[in-house]
């Protein structure tokens, strides 16, 4: 029986190699024919044919959409407007801004940290989380309570989603002027 299921994994896999080899896969290439830039290999590949698309980058069909930091609106704006305060934890990708314990010289026991969560990136009331937090102390940064504090978020959401969208709309304003001026030049 041992036999039997040996020599049948053998012919699976011979059967298996000479289709792959019979595909042409393997095909022997002189190296004087092939561009040594990876750009001009590309380009020939295209140019003959050989190339294929896994997804349309027109619609969007890949899992997550990543742009980088400095394009995305909502990210600009939330940086802008805490920009006062020194910054603890920023991460793009995991789409959270952290600051550190910020204390007004006119207040050495009071300080407040803020912490901004990113849950789309549209601009939109509900694509932030913030949280504010607050911490009094009693004795030179001794015997401290530290509170939540709701009146200030729904100031900083205000700000960040009218920066936001200001950014949006001078984007858009640059792409149609960068529209514009493809079709003169052609």
């Amino acid at each position: 029986m041992n036999i039997l299921i040996k020599y049948t994994k053998l012919a699976i896999i011979l059967l298996v190699f000479t289709v792959i080899t019979g595909c042409g896969i393997y095909k022997k290439v002189d190296a004087r024919k092939v561009p040594p830039n990876v750009n001009d290999r590309v380009q020939k590949n295209i140019q003959e044919g050989r190339s294929f698309k896994l997804f349309d980058q027109e619609k969007n069909l890949m899992g997550g959409n990543f742009q980088f930091a400095s394009s995305n609106e909502l990210w600009r704006a939330s940086l802008d407007v805490i920009d006062f305060m020194p910054l603890s934890s920023v991460n793009y990708s995991g789409g959270i801004i952290i600051t550190d314990w910020y204390t007004d010289n006119s207040s050495q026991n009071e300080s407040i940290k803020i912490s901004i969560r990113f849950l789309t990136n549209e601009i939109r009331s509900d694509s932030l989380d913030i949280k504010v937090f607050n911490k009094k102390c009693l004795d030179n940064l001794l015997n401290c309570k530290i509170t939540e504090q709701n009146s200030l978020v729904q100031e900083l959401k205000k700000e960040i989603l009218k920066k936001a969208a200001l950014y949006k709309e001078q984007n858009q304003g640059k792409k149609k002027k960068r529209n514009k001026s493809r079709f003169i030049s052609k």
